[in-house]
């Protein structure tokens, strides 16, 4: 089977998923990939370019497996009549209608636009998580409130009949090559391994290492993650308060290093405001960090609920900066324990590609099957 794999936003956790689908489908992926700069106009108008790159595929498509980040509607209107019948998934990374706007900003209605219709085209629609999907269905109706006229709150449950909740697969199997090393450990190390960008709240997160900091409480910290973006002022300073303490800052380009990273904290932190998944963390938890993440999100539904509050461990799940700061407190003062590695790696070791595959792979052959 031929799939056509549309993902004008090739960077992060797109970059990933792509990369993990080609690498472990047993059909033949053919990808059709931008670059991330620019993330409004390739949503906006990169149709256009799509269309010229997909005109020089030569095999015939089975089906088209699309990212969010796509025009729909162009991209096939486009390319018709090549794929008039050619059924079409889109996989819902993210969304428009929920994204968090920066300060001084207000929310540009034409990419929720984009996605509306490009979510009514589509056959089927894949959400990387139930939060996800949920928080969406819950936002349209708001959305539709904007339409002069018919409001077509029918359209809701148009897009909720053909959603679906699939995680995206993860590279694990690759971290199983380094040791852990956290053992030698002088103190316990803090680790951020996600974007620097404000969705992602750093600055709750270093207000939260300074409260800990002023009560005279020792720890490292491992400070990379996605450093192409503007950067946070919050970094800055922490560089100039944490210095010394700094073991690494800046994102890590080989896997090997990260990985030895990852191997060598203690605590991964979430203070995430928006997030539907989050490979980052969960690589983290899979090489052995505790995890603190916001119940409001998505974990709650990743992790097993035996470990949302373990007895003998410590908790999870926070809901307040309140919690965070108690629960790292006493994690670094030896209070409660962490949870051991195996029970860390029981929460997303099924979701490694070489297992996630035949769920994708299944659902590519129905897609195709029920034409």
């Amino acid at each position: 089977m031929n799939i056509l794999a549309i993902e004008p936003f090739y960077s992060g956790s797109h970059k990933a998923f792509l990369k993990g689908l080609e690498k472990y489908s047993t059909h033949n992926i053919i990808p059709i990939k931008l670059n991330y700069k620019g993330w409004k106009w390739r949503m906006h108008g990169d149709s256009v370019t799509l269309g010229h790159l997909t005109g020089q595929v030569e095999e015939d498509i089975d089906l088209l497996f699309i990212s969010s980040m796509t025009n729909l509607p162009a991209f096939l209107a486009l390319t018709n009549p090549r794929f008039a019948h050619t059924p079409t998934v889109m996989y819902m990374h993210d969304n428009q209608f929920t994204r968090p706007i920066p300060d001084g900003e207000t929310r540009d209605l034409t990419f929720c636009y984009i996605n509306y219709l490009s979510m009514l085209v589509a056959d089927k629609l894949v959400f990387s998580s139930q939060f996800h999907l949920d928080d969406l269905l819950e936002a349209l109706p708001t959305f539709l409130d904007n339409y002069p006229d018919d409001k077509h709150y029918n359209t809701v449950d148009q897009i909720r009949e053909k959603s679906v909740v699939m995680y995206p697969g993860l590279e694990l199997k690759a971290f199983d090559e380094q040791p852990d090393t956290r053992k030698s450990n002088e103190r316990p190390v803090i680790v951020w391994n996600q974007r620097w960008q404000f969705d992602r709240n750093p600055a709750m997160f270093f207000r939260v290492l300074n409260r800990l900091n002023d009560i005279d409480l020792k720890f490292d910290l491992i400070l990379a993650g996605d450093t192409k973006h503007e950067k946070p002022e919050e970094f800055e300073k922490a560089w100039s308060r944490y210095g010394q303490q700094i073991t690494h800052f800046g994102y890590v380009d080989d896997k090997e290093n990260y990985s030895k990273l990852l191997h060598s904290g203690d605590i991964v932190v979430s203070t995430a405001t928006y997030e539907f998944f989050c490979t980052p963390i969960l690589e983290a938890v899979y090489c052995g960090c505790h995890p603190l993440v916001p119940r409001n999100l998505h974990y709650p539904e990743l992790i097993p609920e035996s470990l949302h509050n373990p007895l003998l461990h410590a908790s999870v799940l926070y809901d307040s900066e309140d919690d965070l700061f108690r629960y790292m407190r006493d994690l670094i003062m030896g209070k409660n324990k962490p949870l051991p590695k195996s029970s860390l790696q029981n929460i997303n070791k099924h979701l490694d590609w070489s297992r996630k595959i035949k769920e994708y792979d299944r659902m590519f052959e129905e897609m195709v099957g029920s034409v």
